[in-house]
């Protein structure tokens, strides 16, 4: 593998955080950056976009990744394909809006990081765009008060479990990064069943419904706030690579009859 030094990448920031890492020669390769490089690049930046890197296929891309850390392995294997069913029954292969969660809320372990490819990108102005909200900001924001009272909170996640998805969990509201020692947030939308496939009930610790109501709506607000959000509009070819400790992030809903297909991996 080449050494950072020696890449030959264009590297652009994103607002408000990320990084664009852009190919600047023919034959670049994915596999050509060290994985403790992308990890650097992704700890620094949150999230890290790569164009101009051919797509691995899946045995290629889980051989990679293994070079990198322990991959996370479901019934279905390590690379999950995301893409629209007509008759999903779980909201993340409909074509609505994905409420923003953290990869591995019902695994055995929470992922480091997670890695999408892009087969298919959504037409212009079909929706389907992934938005990363950065969790470490959000707390910067809030005053000492109010991260005292996260941190003393503990939240619960139920769902039916659908395949190798479901359970009932639960998290303390926040926690420390592994690799930063930041505070992060841990913290997954409720999904109404009346809107969704396989709704997620949640229950926020020691709180009656009605007191859990304002308090997970002062919750959105912060999280959905413009300046602490990145909107990914998707491009052929993309690959993303993710802070799944530092972010959470969901999924604008599509428009008309727009579609994706994203495969992703997940590194323990």
């Amino acid at each position: 593998m080449t050494t950072a030094d020696e890449l030959r990448v264009q590297r652009t920031p994103l607002a408000p955080f990320g990084t664009l890492v852009t190919a600047e020669h023919d034959g670049a390769d994915l596999r050509d950056i060290a994985p403790a490089t992308l990890e650097r690049w992704t700890i620094e930046s949150k999230v890290v976009v790569l164009r101009g890197f051919p797509l691995l296929d899946t045995e290629d891309l889980v051989a990679y990744c293994e070079t990198w850390g322990e991959v996370l392995t479901w019934d279905f294997g390590a690379v999950l394909d995301l893409v629209v069913q007509e008759d999903p029954k779980n909201y993340l292969f409909s074509r609505t809006d994905v409420p923003f969660h953290w990869d591995g809320a019902f695994a055995r372990a929470a992922p480091r990081f997670f890695l999408f490819q892009c087969l298919e990108a959504p037409v212009p102005g079909g929706g389907g765009e992934t938005v990363f909200s950065d969790s470490t900001d959000v707390i910067r924001r809030a005053s000492p008060e109010l991260v005292r009272e996260w941190a003393a909170t503990e939240v619960s996640y139920r769902t039916e479990k659908l395949g190798y998805y479901g359970g009932e969990t639960v998290s303390p509201l926040l926690t420390t990064h592994s690799e930063t020692g930041e505070t992060i947030m841990r913290y997954g939308e409720p999904l109404d069943p009346e809107r969704y496939r396989n709704p997620v009930w949640v229950t926020i610790g020691g709180r009656s419904a009605e007191e859990a109501e304002p308090f997970m709506a002062d919750l959105r607000e912060r999280l959905h706030h413009p300046d602490v959000c990145y909107h990914h509009e998707w491009v052929d070819g993309d690959i993303v690579v993710v802070d799944n400790q530092a972010l959470l992030h969901g999924r604008n809903a599509f428009r008309g009859n727009s579609s994706r297909h994203l495969q992703r991996i997940q590194i323990l």
